[in-house]
């Protein structure tokens, strides 16, 4: 096989492992194998094209993790009638902190009343290096009101199966400067740890507050 040929083929298969990847943290996020094809995508036919959706397999559920002030904290302890929860991890290079800084100004984009219902609230993933003195400096670069949650590693593996969150080291995971792969959309929750609904950080902030402002009215009407 010549020089070239070899290239091609190490590019294809570096492709489908991408792929087959992103393939996976889907199929964790929207469902398992027990639930069927319909549990593996959202339920309302609208979702591929909005910001915010319901999916069909159930995710969510209360739980117990700590601040960044080292006091225990559970969903029924929201100052709001609802959480908007991200999941991921201090050391991420970039995209955590465009997603939290989207968030940020989805909240800031709402009405007042609007946004005075909802905590942000980011759960690491990462909780070995994720002390909380580092996860309370992290909170302080966004949103004025977001809660940082950490804990110790099985608890927050048991938040994150709860919400089909899928994380894993990579890199050198032996040494102190690895990275983590995880899944991301924003959970909005109410104060039994309820989903209320999901929306893709994918969205720009305009959408992902337009979709928020829906489902907050949408709620305050029932």
């Amino acid at each position: 096989m010549n020089r070239r040929r070899l290239l091609v083929l190490s590019a294809t298969l570096a492709t489908l492992a991408a792929i087959a990847v992103a393939a996976l943290v889907v199929w964790h996020q929207l469902g398992g194998p027990d639930e069927g094809p319909a549990a593996r995508a959202p339920a309302d036919a609208e979702a591929a094209g909005t910001a915010g959706f319901m999916p069909a397999a159930e995710i969510g559920g209360p739980f117990r993790l700590t601040d960044q002030h080292g006091q225990p904290f559970a969903p029924a302890d929201l100052s709001t009638p609802y959480g908007l929860i991200y999941f991921g991890y201090t050391y991420c290079p970039d995209v955590c902190p465009t997603e939290l800084q989207d968030m940020t100004l989805a909240l800031d984009a709402l009405e007042p009343a609007l946004a005075g219902r909802v905590t942000p609230l980011f759960i690491t993933v990462d909780p070995e290096r994720d002390t909380v003195e580092t996860v309370e400096t992290y909170v302080a670069h966004f949103h004025p009101r977001m809660i940082g949650l950490t804990g110790e590693l099985d608890r927050i593996r048991a938040v994150a199966d709860d919400y089909r969150v899928y994380f894993a080291k990579t890199g050198d995971t032996d040494g102190p400067d690895y990275l983590v792969d995880h899944s991301s959309f924003y959970y909005l929750i109410d104060q039994e740890g309820e989903l209320v609904r999901m929306f893709t950080p994918k969205a720009a902030p305009g959408d992902l507050a337009g979709a928020l402002a829906e489902t907050l009215r949408a709620a305050a009407s029932e």
